[in-house]
């Protein structure tokens, strides 16, 4: 006698039950909610990157304006503010070791440009003067405020994702469906954005 429609209807539901409990059990809802912290977290770190990035152009023509002939100083900002727009942040950033490592590189590099440029900028009493450039200096300092609370935020969500990674039960669900450590910021990185660029000057 073949079974009814209803009673195979029943044992579906009853199979797609059995299946979200397990799934919720082992960790994998745990895994969705987490991995959407860590893009949310790191969206911000990113749209703080890019805030810094957007001050620069209008940082280099002020400081140009009363210290043109700090050529080189200038055009190693422009140069490092380029490299680290042009490098291209995706979701799958996070996963790849070598593509975050990289992003660091760029920004770290930009970080130390805008220091070499600050430490220029205090021989110049005029430009210090200068209500554009003081107005660049306080936006600048505030998005280096920031860009750390973004980057320890990341820290910490990536921190609690990568617990339920290596963790049992749930370590088996990351084997099953490939779920990986994600990378984040190194010790030497943390210790280079905490000091890098000195941008509270002149007050």
């Amino acid at each position: 006698m073949k079974p009814s429609f209803i009673t195979r209807w029943a044992g579906m539901l009853l199979a797609g039950v059995l299946a979200s409990v397990l799934l919720s059990g082992c960790g994998y809802n745990q895994f969705q909610s987490k991995d959407e912290a860590t893009k949310a977290a790191w969206g911000e770190v990113v749209n703080q990157y890019q805030r810094r990035a957007d001050l620069i152009p209008n940082l280099v023509n002020t400081v140009k304006g009363y210290a043109s002939h700090e050529k080189d100083t200038l055009e190693a900002v422009t140069r490092a503010r380029a490299a680290a727009t042009s490098f291209q942040i995706t979701p799958e950033v996070l996963n790849n070791p070598e593509a975050f490592q990289k992003f660091q590189q760029v920004q770290g590099e930009l970080s130390g440009a805008l220091s070499r440029l600050m430490a220029v900028s205090e021989s110049y009493p005029q430009l210090k003067a200068d209500a554009s450039f003081r107005d660049l200096q306080s936006q600048l300092e505030g998005t280096e405020n920031r860009i750390t609370v973004a980057r320890q935020r990341y820290i910490a969500a990536v921190q609690d994702y990568n617990v339920t990674v290596r963790s049992f039960p749930t370590n088996l669900t990351a084997m099953m469906f490939g779920y990986q450590a994600k990378p984040s910021f190194t010790v030497e990185n943390e210790k280079a954005i905490s000091t890098a660029p000195t941008v509270n000057f002149g007050k």
